[in-house]
């Protein structure tokens, strides 16, 4: 089963410990309707971790994500175990609207979230 959703900004950022991809649909106004959060998290006594927050929601861990995969606009999680919280997806494939900044988000991030995650495709 796969969740399938599309988002109409991208944004990169780091922060102490994290680095995150977030994706987000907005309204007309710019208030966020829909978004996910993809963050990776290094601390001193644990090893790296990939989390997906989406509306709150978040799950994730050392094993949730087995490999990413970027075609185009296109990017593709696919995780080690169904998601319960997604229905039982298996995979995650998320599509975005082809802009500069969304597309410079994405280069500047993919490969320091997912680092050895991320797998095949084409950018």
């Amino acid at each position: 089963m796969t969740d399938t959703r599309h988002y109409d900004t991208v944004a990169f950022d780091v922060r102490d410990n994290a680095t995150m991809l977030f994706f987000a649909k907005t309204s007309d106004e710019g208030d966020i309707k829909d978004y996910l959060l993809l963050m990776r998290t290094v601390e001193e006594d644990f090893d790296e971790s990939i989390y997906i927050e989406i509306n709150e929601q978040q799950f994730g861990g050392h094993d949730l994500i087995r490999e990413a995969a970027m075609t185009g606009n296109v990017l593709t999680l696919r995780l080690h175990e169904p998601a319960p919280t997604l229905g039982g997806a298996e995979e995650i494939v998320l599509s975005y609207a082809e802009t500069t900044e969304n597309l410079e988000s994405i280069e500047a991030g993919a490969f320091r979230v997912f680092g050895d995650t991320l797998v095949g495709g084409n950018a």
